[in-house]
C-alpha cells in the first residue's frame, strides 16, 4: 500500500511540475500535436482512419487548442483551410461540410456536405473567444454569423422538449423520432452563445441541452446517441451504448466552472460513471446506459478525459490511479491515435492548468495576462 501511495504521489508531482510550465511556452503538448496532425499547417489528418482525412470535427478542436496555445499564426491557417475547403470560401455563408478526403475518382474533395453541429459550434466559439482574447472584431463577427446559422440550420422545435441541437443539417429525423447526441452539447458553449447573442435563441437552449444531457442517462450512464419521440428512449441503432461519443459529456462537465448553472445537478447524475471507475481502476470502454453493465477497458484517452471529471466528483484516488495509466502508457506508444491525443489535449491540458472555463462560458487560458497575445 505504502508503494502505490508513493506511486500516485510521483505521479502527482510529475504533473504538478508539468503544470509549472511557462503559460507563455506555447504549450509543447500542443506543438507535437500539430506537428503530427497539421503537416501542412491548415489542415488536421486523422492519421489513424484509412486514406487520412479531415473532419470539421479535427478542425474544430485545433481551432480551439490553438488559441489555448496562443498560436495565432496557426489558428489563422487552420481557418482558412476551413473555410476554403470545407464551407466553400464563406463560413459567413454556409455550415462547414463534415468530411474531406480523396474520393473514389482520385480527387480530394468534400465527401460528405451534411454538417457536424458541434464541430460548427467548437467553430463558433472559438471564433468568438479569439475575438475577445486576441482584439479581433471580424473574428467575433464571423463567430456571431456562424452561431446564428447553426440556430437557422440545425436546431429544431421537439413536442414536448422545445428547440433542440440536432446532429447536423439534415438525416436525423424520420417521422416523428430524431436521433440526438448529447455529446455535441458542451454547457460551456451553449452559456457562451446565450452570453454572446442574447435573445438569440440560445438562451432558450441552455434549458433543453441541460435536460437532454439529465434525461437521456436514466442509470446515470451517458449515451453516444439518444431517440427522442415525446420523450427520451433508447436508440435503436447504437442499442443504448455508452463509449467513445459519451466520454466527451463526462469531460464536458468535469471542466465546468464551479459555480456554472447545473453542474450540480448534472455531476450528481454522471454520478455512477466515477464510481465504477473508482471501483475498477479502469474507465469501461463500453456501457450499457439502461442497466449500467459494462464491458471491456477504454482506451488510455478515456483515461486523459476523464481527469476534470474525478477530480470534480472528488475521487481522488481513482484521478491518480489514471494518472499512474497515462504515465505507464504514453501515447508516444500510439502516434497516430488521433481520438486519445485530441482527448489529451483537452483532459490533461485543463488539468494542467492550460486553460479553464468561467461560469458564463468564457475560456480562461493561462497566458492570458501573463504573456503578449499573439
Amino acid at each position: 500500500m505504502k508503494a502505490l501511495q508513493r506511486a500516485c504521489l510521483a505521479a502527482l508531482g510529475a504533473l504538478a511540475l508539468a503544470a509549472q510550465a511557462g503559460p507563455c511556452d506555447g504549450w509543447p503538448a500542443w506543438q507535437d500535436f500539430r506537428q503530427h496532425f497539421i503537416p501542412d499547417g491548415g489542415r488536421v489528418l486523422d492519421r489513424g482512419s484509412d486514406g487520412q482525412p479531415t473532419t470539421s470535427e479535427g478542425q474544430s478542436y485545433a481551432l480551439f487548442f490553438a488559441l489555448v496555445a496562443n498560436d495565432r499564426p496557426a489558428f489563422d491557417k487552420l481557418l482558412q483551410w476551413t473555410r476554403d475547403n470545407l464551407a466553400a470560401g464563406d463560413l459567413s455563408a454556409r455550415l462547414p461540410a463534415w468530411q474531406w478526403g480523396k474520393r473514389p475518382d482520385g480527387k480530394w474533395d468534400v465527401m460528405d456536405d451534411n454538417s457536424a453541429s458541434d464541430s460548427d459550434l467548437w467553430i463558433a466559439y472559438s471564433l468568438l473567444e479569439a475575438g475577445r482574447l486576441w482584439r479581433e472584431p471580424r473574428y467575433t463577427a464571423l463567430g456571431k454569423l456562424l452561431a446564428l446559422r447553426i440556430l437557422r440550420e440545425e436546431v429544431m422545435d421537439l413536442p414536448g422538449l422545445g428547440p433542440t441541437l440536432l446532429p447536423g443539417r439534415y438525416g436525423f429525423t424520420k417521422s416523428e423520432l430524431t436521433r440526438l447526441n448529447p455529446s455535441y452539447l458542451p454547457p460551456q458553449l451553449v452559456a457562451r452563445m446565450a452570453h454572446a447573442l442574447p435573445g438569440s435563441g440560445w438562451a432558450v437552449l441552455r434549458g433543453t441541452s441541460q435536460r437532454m444531457l439529465l434525461e437521456s442517462a436514466p442509470a446515470g450512464f451517458a449515451p453516444d446517441w439518444i431517440a427522442y419521440r415525446k420523450g427520451f428512449a433508447a436508440d435503436d441503432a447504437s442499442k443504448a451504448s455508452g463509449s467513445y461519443n459519451a466520454i466527451r459529456v463526462y469531460l464536458w462537465a468535469g471542466m465546468l466552472a464551479p459555480d456554472a448553472p447545473g453542474r450540480a445537478a448534472l455531476l450528481g447524475k454522471l454520478k455512477p460513471m466515477a464510481l465504477q471507475v473508482a471501483k475498477t481502476g479502469l474507465p469501461p470502454e463500453m456501457v450499457d446506459t439502461r442497466s449500467g453493465k459494462v464491458q471491456g477497458s477504454g482506451p488510455i484517452g478515456f483515461s486523459m478525459a476523464l481527469l476534470p471529471f474525478l477530480q470534480a466528483q472528488g475521487e481522488q484516488a481513482a484521478l491518480q490511479t489514471q494518472l499512474l495509466r497515462i504515465e505507464a502508457m504514453p501515447l508516444s506508444e500510439r502516434p497516430d491515435a488521433y481520438y486519445d491525443h485530441v482527448l489529451t489535449l483537452f483532459g490533461q491540458g485543463w488539468q494542467q492548468g492550460r486553460y479553464q472555463f468561467k461560469a458564463n462560458g468564457e475560456v480562461k487560458p493561462a497566458w492570458e495576462g501573463a504573456c503578449a497575445a499573439s
